[in-house]
């Protein structure tokens, strides 16, 4: 079982997504949760490495049990998903992006993206999008507890 910390970041009505070059689906950013690391140090953690940009982790948004399969691998994730805030000065909110960022050795792409462009992209866990257009749209709802099986799994 994997854990995962995610950042809902948002923005002018945009939220921020991120994807592996090459990939063709765009995810919220985050990462994994190391031993002894809150959610939430995990997400400024990983948002620094992958971003090089400070981040303010904020309130839960919705936990997420995640089945799927990537690169031929199947996983059970766990997700904490937590509004986040760029710190002033961040490069998030004087460039409209998209930005460069890495991951290991695996380029990141990272865009934002306001309610009807997700409309038109592939984003993952396929639950995500029908949930951010409506954080976009309606602020903040209630923490959720999502359970998510991709098709076939």
């Amino acid at each position: 079982m994997r854990q995962r910390a995610a950042a809902l970041i948002q923005s002018e009505g945009r939220v921020l997504l991120h994807r592996v070059v090459g990939d063709a689906f765009w995810a919220l950013p985050g990462g994994g949760i190391d031993a002894g690391e809150t959610a939430a140090q995990a997400l400024v953690r990983e948002l620094q490495e992958e971003l090089g940009q400070p981040m303010e982790p904020g309130a839960l948004a919705c936990v997420v049990e995640n089945f799927f399969t990537y690169a031929g691998t199947a996983y059970h994730e766990i997700g904490l998903y937590l509004h986040a805030t760029p710190l002033p000065g961040s490069l998030l909110l004087s460039r409209p992006g998209p930005y460069a960022g890495v991951e290991g050795s695996r380029a990141l792409e990272f865009a934002w993206f306001g309610p009807h462009e997700l409309e038109g992209i592939d984003v993952r866990p396929a639950f995500l999008a029908a949930h951010l257009r409506h954080w976009l749209v309606h602020g903040r709802a209630e923490v959720a507890h999502i359970i998510h099986r991709d098709p076939g799994f």
